[in-house]
């Protein structure tokens, strides 16, 4: 059976307006910004015949889909795509010693050592598994067109997935708020037809 899933992320907040790390462990609002950009993709497609709008459990994705979901499509919450735990740099603006770790962590990953994190936060491995867990629900899912809501770094590793790609590889996707990958799932396969799309957002 063909399906057709759109991925996006969540639209701004302050924190990534002031580049200050959220994370699983901060449950931060939309500014005035990241609203708009949630309207702005509604508009363009709202057309869709969405038949169930997926977001993780953390209010940021469900007030960027809020329109789809004032709309009645059955919506539901996987903290399998929550955002990755950043652990002790959760809520903080980064300092050039933060900024050194996470350069250092992504360098790791980027070796294979998918068991490294922030001190508190998560590895990629431990990403990874919850992913994966609900890739493979999306796989088993009977609804042909499908929106997920998701961040940042857990859409990069969404896209490994996609793609069939390492961990490893989540270093060579982009993620802009309410960017948007469409991916079509047929004969046991997913391929891409869109990659972090903005032109909901252009004037």
């Amino acid at each position: 059976m063909k399906k057709t899933i759109y991925f996006i992320r969540h639209g701004e907040t302050e924190f990534n307006k002031r580049h200050i790390v959220q994370g699983k462990g901060v449950n931060s609002d939309l500014n005035e910004t990241g609203k708009n950009q949630g309207f702005a993709f509604y508009d363009a497609y709202k057309h869709i015949n969405f038949e169930v709008v997926f977001t993780s459990s953390l209010k940021r994705t469900h007030q960027t889909v809020q329109s789809f979901i004032d709309d009645g499509i059955t919506w539901e919450q996987y903290p399998e795509i929550d955002e990755i735990s950043w652990g002790v740099h959760e809520g903080a603006k980064g300092t050039p010693e933060m900024k050194q770790n996470y350069i250092d962590l992504i360098g790791q990953w980027v070796l294979g050592n998918y068991d490294a994190r922030i001190e508190g936060g998560e590895s990629a491995q431990e990403l990874g598994k919850r992913v994966e867990k609900f890739m493979e629900m999306l796989k088993r899912r009977k609804e042909q067109q499908i929106l997920v809501c998701t961040h940042g770094r857990t859409m990069t590793c969404i896209s490994c997935f996609l793609e069939e790609r390492p961990l490893k590889d989540m270093v060579l996707f982009k993620h802009h708020n309410t960017g948007l990958t469409k991916a079509v799932w047929e004969s046991n396969k997913f391929s891409i037809e869109m990659k972090d799309d903005l032109c909901h957002l252009q004037p």
